[in-house]
């Protein structure tokens, strides 16, 4: 059976947020603090919030891998990761509104925090889209 684009684009997508995620958690376990690997690139961060954070990271990497084998087979956790993913961004919002930023350092520029959380938004969306289509290709 030929692989439809929708499903060979979300899959694609999916393996590519994986490696991502596995950046993500090597930036963090060495310390590296990269715009896009970081989000709060900017703001002071302890060695033991590091670790955790590529923990996790590294957790959903492996979440993510698992979809992307076959999403078509796996879309209760697309569905999951979709759902994660509106609460980062509602999270990551939040704390761009209500976080005092300039106390940490007057040079922190918070629209870089607000591109990067519009960028996991648009991620999101693009996911939630190619998911509505993959599982009405796979309900014909």
């Amino acid at each position: 059976m030929t692989e439809h684009l929708p499903h060979r684009l979300l899959k694609i997508t999916l393996w590519s947020l994986a490696a991502y995620f596995l950046l993500i958690s090597l930036a963090h376990i060495s310390g590296t603090k990269l715009p896009l690997l970081f989000v709060y690139f900017d703001v002071p961060s302890t060695v033991y919030q590091d670790r955790i954070i590529s923990f996790f990271a590294l957790g959903w990497a492996f979440f993510v891998a698992t979809g992307a084998k076959d999403p078509l087979s796996n879309l209760a956790l697309v569905r999951a990761l979709i759902a994660s993913a509106l609460g980062a961004v509602a999270v990551l919002a939040y704390i761009n509104f209500t976080t005092d930023f300039a106390a940490y350092s007057p040079d922190i520029a918070v629209w870089k925090f607000w591109a990067q959380t519009a960028m996991l938004a648009i991620l999101t969306l693009w996911i939630m889209v190619l998911y509505r289509l993959v599982r009405n290709q796979g309900q014909r």
